[in-house]
């Protein structure tokens, strides 16, 4: 496989530079044609993921769950979901991408499991049940206990409780789910759960994998006394309705590095967590060949963000701060400098990601007045300008992949998919929007299937005469948004993917190393090198600019006048 950077293949680990392509299984492609993607339909696209040129293949769940939460409700950690496939399937599939330079990483949920997991239902078989140890069940408030334990909220609205019925009818305690009512959380500070992570960890990395992405890794440990949620135990992660994140949405640390809370946090950041990763990280360092650990961490303090990324714990964590920045220069550049900073210390590489499962697709969401993401803005009607997201989408495409460290592409970025904003009411399968009272979309507007070829859905998603149709509806415009369209086309999304993969691979400063912005730039501008021959320089302003000197114009997002001035929300890869 292919090294990044400006070390030798040698010295430099494939992660620190590596572009990850990010494969929502349910919406990437149907093989048995029964409307849900699965995972012989990615086998039979791995030809396209490797001319795409991408180095892994991020998984979210594809473990047997009743998709209440999209599969982030683990009904059993070590098996694969029927609909998705088999476990020999699922090892075959990782066997099959490595053959072509791809390395697989499986997503772990470790916060919560399915109210259908087995040691779940063996704690709701009866109130003296050993399993419930594993789960924070706790009594109620009030004179009949019909108040919930504390005043926790559910990242899915409403409590972070339910009460449990007992086998002879009678209203049992309560059990805690910081996300959906069917997603109990675990109870870290038994051995039990703990080990029972661990052997995933390795049961996993046996059959191939390359790492695993820790989904709400700053949850796990909650504190045993359960206290009530107060004002100034913790800055409130931005862009959430509470105090933690849904699933898929955590990120690096905020621009601003918070000041220490003046109480620790009862969920968020506790310090027992990083005795978990180190030993995570010994089972990981424990290979021949090194198992990646990527955490899906958001907290605003940069200093304790960057504690996960020590030597002995994590290798990498989600950038979501950069995600959820404007399309504004002077606030991504102090996001990008704010990350750089905040990795620095403890010398990590830093991520960078512009959409994924549950963030409004980026040419949608940069074609609107607020460019911004938080799940406030998840709202119907919002005015967008198609064309207007598209070209910043490509330019932000040069951006994120010139950026030292690595690279995540959600599947149907490189397509310049829209955010499906039109699904039918009856259709929506999203928690979080069924929950919400019909006030939140929800997150299905970006997971639904992708298109691959045709003119009509489902544009060869499932296979010729397949009478089901896809789990979420397609539009009926996505014809030349097909990869088949675009593959060959100049000027396509595509096409503008691939080749700057291709060349972020063969430039040997991309990648992981350093960046140095150029002196003089204006301020709309932001222009950076990368080693000492290689410049990007994207152009936010409404005017045109003119380029710093350079010998040769390797990749522009969108077409250069003839006089080379760098038309607006437009960017470029220059030789110096």
């Amino acid at each position: 496989m292919a090294e990044h950077g400006s070390q030798s293949a040698e010295e430099t680990p494939w992660w620190r530079g590596a572009v990850i392509y990010q494969v929502y299984p349910r919406s990437f492609a149907d093989d048995d044609g029964d409307g849900t993607g699965d995972l012989a339909g990615v086998r039979a696209r791995l030809p396209y993921l490797a001319e795409l040129g991408v180095d892994a293949l991020w998984f979210n769940p594809w473990y047997p769950s009743p998709m209440a939460d999209g599969g982030y409700d683990v009904a059993d950690y070590r098996g694969v979901a029927p609909e998705f496939g088999t476990l020999a399937g699922a090892e075959k599939l990782i066997t099959d991408a490595l053959e072509l330079g791809i390395r697989t990483i499986v997503d772990i949920v470790p916060n919560h499991v399915s109210s259908e997991h087995a040691w779940f239902r063996a704690a709701l078989a009866s109130p003296t049940a050993p399993e419930r140890e594993l789960f924070w069940f706790r009594p109620g408030r009030g004179p009949g206990g019909e108040l919930p334990p504390n005043n926790w909220v559910s990242e899915f609205h409403g409590s972070a409780w339910t009460r449990t019925t007992d086998p002879d009818g009678t209203p049992g305690d309560w059990y805690l789910n910081l996300f959906d009512s069917r997603q109990p959380d675990l109870n870290w500070a038994h051995p039990q759960v703990r080990q029972e992570h661990e052997e995933v960890l390795r049961f996993w990395f046996d059959r191939g994998a390359s790492g695993v992405r820790i989904d709400s890794a700053a949850l796990l440990e909650k504190d045993p006394a359960l206290p009530d949620l107060v004002p100034d135990a913790t800055a409130e992660p931005e862009g959430t309705d509470g105090p933690a994140q849904p699933e898929g949405t955590a990120g690096a640390a905020g621009p601003e590095g918070a000041a220490e809370p003046t109480r620790p946090h009862p969920y968020i950041d506790r310090d027992g967590l990083h005795t978990i990763y180190r030993s995570w990280r010994a089972i990981a360092d424990s290979y021949p060949d090194p198992r990646v650990l990527i955490g899906e961490i958001w907290l605003p303090d940069t200093e304790r963000f960057a504690r996960y990324l020590r030597p002995d714990e994590l290798h990498t964590a989600f950038n979501f701060d950069f995600l959820s920045c404007p399309w504004e220069p002077i606030r991504l550049r102090a996001s990008i400098e704010a990350t750089l900073a905040a990795h620095a210390p403890v010398a990590a590489p830093a991520t960078w990601v512009l959409a994924n499962h549950d963030v409004t697709r980026t040419v949608t969401r940069y074609g609107r007045a607020d460019t911004s993401f938080g799940f406030a803005t998840k709202a119907r009607g919002v005015p967008t300008d198609l064309a207007l997201g598209t070209r910043r989408a490509r330019a932000a495409a040069l951006l994120t992949l010139a950026l030292p460290g690595a690279v995540y592409i959600y599947q149907g970025e490189e397509l310049g998919l829209p955010e499906v904003e039109d699904i039918p009411p009856d259709a929506i399968q999203d928690p979080m929007a069924l929950r919400s009272g019909g006030t939140s979309p929800g997150r299905d507007g970006c997971r639904v299937p992708l298109p691959w070829s045709g003119s009509e859905p489902p544009y060869g998603f499932s296979p010729v005469g397949a009478t089901a149709p896809p789990w979420l509806p397609q539009p009926t415009d996505w014809a030349d948004r097909t990869a088949y369209a675009q593959i060959g086309e100049a000027d396509s999304m595509l096409e503008l993917y691939r080749t700057a993969i291709r060349v972020r691979r063969a430039e040997p400063s991309l990648g992981d190393g350093d960046l140095t912005w150029l002196p003089g730039a204006p301020d709309q501008v932001l222009a950076f090198s990368r080693g000492n021959t290689f410049a990007c320089v994207v152009n936010l302003g409404p005017d045109p600019v003119d380029l710093p000197n350079h010998d040769s114009i390797l990749l522009a997002s969108s077409p250069l006048p003839p006089a080379h001035h760098l038309p607006t929300d437009t960017a470029v890869w220059l030789r110096l």
